[in-house]
């Protein structure tokens, strides 16, 4: 009698179409993720020929999602509190508008951290950060944006905003959208002497049109 021997599989063998598809796959990936740390590195490092010479090309990969700082390990506590309200205007299939009422923003950020021992980093952070990048990217005399990051910032607030309010309001669609912002310095402890903070600034911002295509990707 003659034994057989049981022999393992051989492992499946890529064509070489397959071979050829998964290799450029991977090389385009690995030369997607070199491009993206090298956007990372050049926006966090010294200002060099490079970086000036790309910056709208860097701010664009790095702002807003990805966006570097080292307030981690130098913390600055927040020494104001910033409240965003949100106003839309409506239309109505005649024609007329109607200007709703103000739906404060942060207000019901507050409403969801409140009581909740693990509270979203979105309901903490999205808003606020949205506010400082307008701020920070636009003239407060007369809200114009300064350098290519000023536009982004609006759409970024912008689309912020109707993810939360929504296409329409009474069954009427939105039209526009302006914003309003208050910022109240935090007063210091009664026992520290110091005088009481000034009385709480108040910034409106212009309408802005609102189009099909700032819903783009949101969500509901």
């Amino acid at each position: 009698m003659t034994e057989t021997t049981d022999r393992p599989a051989r492992g499946r063998a890529w064509s070489k179409p397959a071979q050829l598809v998964l290799g450029l796959a991977g090389a385009a990936l690995i030369g997607v993720t070199g491009l993206f740390l090298a956007a990372v590195f050049l926006h966090v490092a010294p200002a060099n020929s490079l970086s000036r010479q790309y910056r709208d090309e860097i701010d664009g990969v790095v702002y807003p999602e990805f966006e570097q700082n080292w307030k981690l390990f130098a913390p600055n506590p927040l020494q104001q509190n910033v409240s965003v309200d949100a106003q839309v205007r409506t239309v109505a299939p005649g024609g007329a508008t109607t200007a709703r009422e103000w739906t404060g923003l942060t207000a019901r950020d507050i409403a969801a951290i409140r009581g909740n021992p693990a509270p979203s980093h979105a309901d903490q952070n999205l808003l606020r950060r949205a506010w400082d990048f307008y701020d920070g990217s636009h003239n407060p005399q007369d809200e114009t944006p300064i350098g290519s990051r000023g536009k982004l910032a609006e759409q970024y607030l912008k689309r912020i905003a109707l993810q939360r309010i929504g296409r329409e309001a009474d069954g009427e669609r939105v039209l526009e959208i302006r914003f309003r912002v208050t910022t109240a310095t935090v007063p210091a402890p009664s026992w520290s002497g110091e005088t009481a903070p000034p009385a709480p600034k108040v910034r409106e911002l212009p309408w802005w049109p609102v189009a099909d295509e700032d819903y783009r990707g949101l969500l509901g």
